[in-house]
């Protein structure tokens, strides 16, 4: 990495899917400069519901990031109604997918433009400016994506494995259905090309990272880039952050921990950050560790984790990719897709 005086001056890629990468974008947004932080998003969580564009991990960073966010749920908004869904509920249309009445208006405004053939880029930086986020916000592709979840009751479509079935099903296998037709767009590129380093924020690393990795040159644009990058592990102390991360992991047959989050993003990173419980495994592991609290229970905690892994990344080289996985206990990691 270039050598800059000031943290705040780095211009920073971080990808995101939910929750715990939304809180790692809040804490970056907030050590940075105004427009340093680019976050790239999952949108292979999105859907159609009620006849509207739902784009869950999009809006769950747009809300954290205008802080508007329900704290206790970490997704969703503060403050919310539901005359909406209750009425909808009450004359027998869908209610397994909650929907607030002011997170209705945003899906209402989305789908309008959507319709309007206005690329979801474009949507969402229209969003992102009307809530005052001074982040870029990106979707991985303008083109649709969706994760379809292969499970020992049938195949699911992402939302209905996660929601409607509450993740109970015995996950086989993913795949994200139109990733090899979809593209990075040119809001990405360039963001990539500027940045000076690339994050992969704690989320999910099969259902949240996987699917814009899957994005059609995302990985070899990534492996090509100048910046280095650096994980933050969504596993701590053998459990999952937040979410299905460690079922998920349990059923195919890997182990529950930060070392297979390093193996699964084989030869990308440049640098890991361990939470400080799993500090013993950073012996296990050839490419440079910072080990840190990475539970963001507050907004100085994410902020501290920020700038954690601004200062380490400072000490890393450019594009100094391992030529291959980082192996524990000689386990065979395949990916998936």
């Amino acid at each position: 990495m270039e050598p800059k005086t000031n943290l705040a001056d780095l211009n920073v890629v971080a990808f995101a899917g939910g929750v715990g990468g939304a809180k790692l974008a809040l804490g970056l947004q907030e050590v940075l400069g105004h427009g340093n932080l680019s976050v790239v998003v999952n949108t292979a969580d999105d859907f159609e519901h009620w006849g509207l564009t739902i784009c869950p991990d999009i809006d769950t960073v747009l809300y954290n990031l205008a802080g508007v966010n329900n704290m206790e749920q970490g997704w969703g908004r503060a403050d919310e109604t539901f005359t909406a869904m209750e009425t909808m509920s009450h004359i027998g249309g869908e209610d397994w997918f909650t929907l607030g009445d002011k997170d209705l208006a945003l899906h209402l405004r989305r789908t309008e433009w959507i319709r309007q053939n206005i690329r979801l880029t474009e949507v969402t930086d229209r969003l992102r400016r009307s809530l005052g986020i001074p982040s870029n916000i990106l979707p991985m592709s303008d083109s649709p994506v969706r994760t379809l979840v292969h499970t020992e009751d049938g195949d699911l479509p992402f939302q209905h494995y996660f929601v409607r079935c509450r993740c109970e099903p015995v996950v086989i296998d993913l795949s994200f259905v139109g990733a090899p037709e979809a593209r990075p767009t040119v809001e990405i590129q360039e963001a990539v090309a500027q940045a000076d380093l690339l994050i992969f924020c704690p989320s999910n690393p099969f259902l949240s990272i996987d699917p814009i990795l899957h994005v059609h040159g995302m990985r070899q644009m990534l492996r090509q880039a100048k910046a280095p990058i650096v994980a933050v592990s969504p596993i701590v102390g053998g459990e999952a952050i937040k979410g299905p991360a460690a079922k998920l992991m349990t059923e195919l047959g890997k182990a529950v921990s930060a070392i297979t989050v390093i193996d699964h993003f084989e030869d990308l990173l440049d640098g890991f950050v361990l939470d400080q419980t799993d500090a013993e495994l950073q012996e296990g592991i050839t490419i440079p560790v910072a080990v840190t609290n990475t539970l963001m229970k507050s907004i100085e905690i994410k902020q501290e984790l920020a700038t954690t892994v601004l200062d380490f990344a400072h000490t890393l080289p450019k594009a100094t990719r391992v030529s291959q996985s980082t192996r524990w206990n000689n386990e065979t990691i395949t990916e998936i897709g």
